[in-house]
């Protein structure tokens, strides 16, 4: 999972970008890069590195990153490392001049790398799945192209070559020199991308773009409405849209398949103030305390447990946890205290890394805690690692009793769309019963939501639930490859 962003149209584009990298921030901590292109001098500039957004770049690197279209990400890595030469942007000189970010992953990455190898001599140098993209939509151009300007006709081929090769979730934005900005998401719409547009001012407009209007492209809705555009839509499953450089936008949907956005952007990676699909993830975190409420309360009558406070595990639970106290009528208490300065322990890149971070990034107030049952709300449960820390670390404090809430069903199949985990081994769920669950996590009660509580609550009755349910959208043939390939590659960087 990872963050991007693509503005072209306003000669302030690479600031805007960097701003929303800063909004996008919670959706990688690896590394971050921004690409812009000048279409006064027909050039790219480019800065990337290892680490958060707002250490990556200064007043004077940003000053060097001139023109009127910018790409933007910041990576959480899921294939490849954290090593300097799987960052993005990733740049290709010929045909045109290509420039390109993603959000996803393939399936059939490892394959594509061996088949564009052997039958296209094209040489990967990184071990990011994106490589495979932007060769692909590479060789569709080329294969397509009769004249020396790029026309959408031509993008639609390419796009199509793409769509018909990879397998997996991704949206992806590209940036083509002297042309414009092309973006497209993945036939199952797995991955999310929405699309913003505002009126250039007075200052801004210039005589490439005739339009009198800048547009951005971004994983998530809140950055559009922070630097000020008018959110148009979401990026449709299968749909290919093109920004020309004088600012006209073109699209089409060329391969729809079964919608299935990923049920996890609401649950965990989102921000509370974005809205994908037209459904506000505030709301639906609201809707998953209620739809917990429904399952515990049963519980308390007929005694089994019995709370005296709702803490929420932070920070992408407290809304659930909220609701969930206001339906129950217990008392909601923050009482396990964040050290902000610590990453989000889900998307460190190891087990030991994760553990370290929850030691150090909460700590209970053991006065409020002791002699109390306690109800635990956490947005998810993963490997395990992270609530089993927090429930021995709760008990320490004094706890009478441990329970735990879980805003998602079991996690209990692997991911192979974007999310960091695609060994089914390293979750706490896989093959095991929530009374199993419980006692591996060393709590007194582990509930979780059901699929109809979760679907409810989203309002989306078509949603990417493989990895609860193992059905998987997109073939996943390739899976064992990916998942063993993906291991040797962590080792071997």
């Amino acid at each position: 999972m990872c963050g991007i962003i693509g503005v072209i149209g306003t000669p302030m584009a690479s600031q805007e970008v960097y701003q929303g990298l800063l909004l996008l921030q919670h959706r990688g901590q690896d590394s971050a890069g921004i690409l812009s292109y000048d279409f006064s001098s027909k050039s790219y500039s480019q800065y990337k590195d290892l680490g958060h957004v707002n250490n990556v770049f200064s007043a004077k690197i940003l000053e060097k990153l001139k023109g009127e279209m910018s790409l933007g990400h910041t990576r959480y890595s899921t294939v490849g490392t954290s090593n300097h030469k799987d960052i993005q942007p990733l740049v290709m000189g010929y045909p045109f001049g290509l420039g390109i970010v993603h959000n996803g992953n393939l399936v059939n990455f490892y394959q594509l790398r061996e088949s564009l190898k052997s039958n296209s001599q094209r040489h990967l140098f990184s071990n990011n799945d994106l490589e495979a993209i932007l060769n692909l939509l590479a060789e569709g151009i080329l294969e397509n192209q009769n004249k020396a300007k790029l026309d959408f006709e031509i993008l639609l081929k390419a796009v199509s070559k793409v769509y018909d090769t990879a397998l997996g979730g991704f949206a992806v934005l590209t940036a083509i020199a002297d042309s414009g900005l092309l973006a497209f998401r993945d036939p199952n719409g797995i991955r999310p991308l929405v699309i913003g547009v505002r009126d250039l001012t007075p200052m801004e407009k210039n005589s490439e773009n005739n339009s009198g209007k800048a547009y951005c492209f971004a994983s998530e809705s809140n950055t559009l409405n922070f630097l000020g555009y008018k959110v148009l839509r979401d990026v449709s499953p299968g749909e290919v849209v093109f920004v020309s450089k004088d600012g006209h936008l073109q699209s089409k949907i060329l391969k729809e398949k079964k919608h299935s956005p990923c049920m996890f952007e609401w649950i965990y990676f989102a921000t509370p103030e974005s809205t994908m699909e037209e459904k506000n993830v505030y709301q639906t975190r609201l809707q998953m305390g209620d739809a917990l409420g429904e399952l515990i309360e049963p519980l308390i009558q007929k005694g089994e447990i019995s709370p005296d406070v709702i803490v929420p595990v932070p920070e992408t639970s407290r809304v659930s946890a909220i609701a969930l106290s206001e339906k129950l009528g217990i008392a909601y208490r923050e009482l396990l205290i964040k050290n902000r300065y610590i990453q989000r322990s889900f998307i460190l890149n190891t087990q030991e890394s994760r553990k370290r971070a929850v030691q150090l990034k909460l700590t209970p107030i053991k006065s409020e805690i002791q002699g109390k049952k306690v109800l635990l709300v956490d947005d998810s449960i993963v490997r395990g690692t992270t609530s089993q820390r927090i429930i021995e670390m709760v008990r320490e404090a004094g706890a009478k009793e441990v329970y735990i809430a879980s805003a998602c069903p079991p996690i209990r199949h692997a991911c192979y769309y974007g999310i960091d985990f695609p060994n089914p081994e390293e979750l706490v769920a896989y093959q095991k019963t929530e009374e199993e669950i419980a006692q591996k996590q060393k709590a007194d009660k582990v509930i979780f939501m059901s699929m109809e509580g979760l679907k409810k609550s989203i309002g989306l009755s078509e949603l990417c639930t493989a990895c609860l349910d193992g059905d998987y959208p997109v073939d996943i043939s390739a899976a064992s490859e990916f998942q063993k390939r993906r291991e040797d590659d962590r080792l071997e960087s």
